[in-house]
């Protein structure tokens, strides 16, 4: 697929998935979102990509919000078919994927923004960057995981205001609630986030999708997590990685792991 609204940049083995419609405050629009489904299920089978950052293009926004003119006349139907189809092509695919995402939050990550950033498993803003969810003053809440996962993040009473109120709080009170897992100049923002990968991706591949297997078991009310971390570990044991991170450890010398 040819990228209309996003920009793909590979440094070594961090893929840089970049939300290219500055003029629109790269607001999610139907082909933005198909287009973002397309990128991440190649990155996540592409071997040569060990993780990936998203972000936005320019330095006002990540993403401020979905695409409003696109729904603004859709029935219950249309509305429930809209997120549901967000939940699994991106959203989902995201939180569930099998290498690590990191949201670079380099401006406004409002509404379908913020939910877009909340599904990756890290998140860095920037210290002027502004986050919130205003869905409420449209007649509408969110519907692309937001209730979930900000509830997940901080906690019932402050999404609840976050929310109801939809005020944006900024890179600071972010960080306090434990939305954002740092904040950094905007000079340092990509270096921040290939500063994490990097560090990740002296890890073991398989294990690393485990863990993020294991730990999104522990939100999913119909899965036991502890027998989700039970098989993840024991199917560790299966992997070369294994042996090869075992055997590094007794020779004390660095593990070269394969990711097999």
């Amino acid at each position: 697929m040819a990228y209309q609204n996003l920009l793909i940049k590979n440094k070594e083995r961090i893929q840089y998935i970049i939300i290219n419609r500055e003029a629109k405050l790269n607001a999610l629009n139907k082909a933005t979102l198909a287009e973002l489904h397309d990128a991440l299920v190649n990155a996540f089978k592409n071997p040569a990509v060990g993780g990936i950052v998203i972000t936005g293009a320019g330095q006002k926004a990540f993403v401020a919000g979905a695409d409003i003119a696109e729904f603004a006349g859709f029935n219950v139907d249309e509305g429930r078919g809209l997120s549901r189809e967000g939940h699994t092509k991106v959203f989902d695919l995201i939180e569930n994927g099998n290498k690590p995402v990191i949201a670079a939050i380099n401006g406004f990550a409002l509404g379908g923004g913020l939910e877009l950033a909340m599904a990756c498993h890290i998140r860095i803003a920037t210290e002027t960057a502004k986050m919130g969810l205003p869905e409420v003053s449209l007649g509408l809440i969110p519907g692309y995981g937001g209730t979930q996962r900000l509830t997940a993040l901080v906690g019932k009473g402050k999404a609840l205001e976050m929310i109801m109120t939809a005020d944006m709080i900024t890179a600071t009170e972010a960080f306090q609630f434990g939305l954002v897992n740092h904040v950094v100049t905007a000079e340092m923002l990509l270096v921040k986030a290939e500063e994490i990968l990097r560090k990740i991706l002296t890890r073991a591949p398989l294990a690393i999708a485990s863990a993020i297997t294991a730990v999104n078991a522990s939100l999913k009310n119909e899965v036991n997590g502890f027998e989700t971390e039970i098989e993840e570990f024991s199917k560790c044991f299966g992997t070369e990685d294994f042996k090869e991170g075992t055997a590094a450890f007794l020779e004390k010398r660095k593990p070269d792991f394969k990711g097999k």
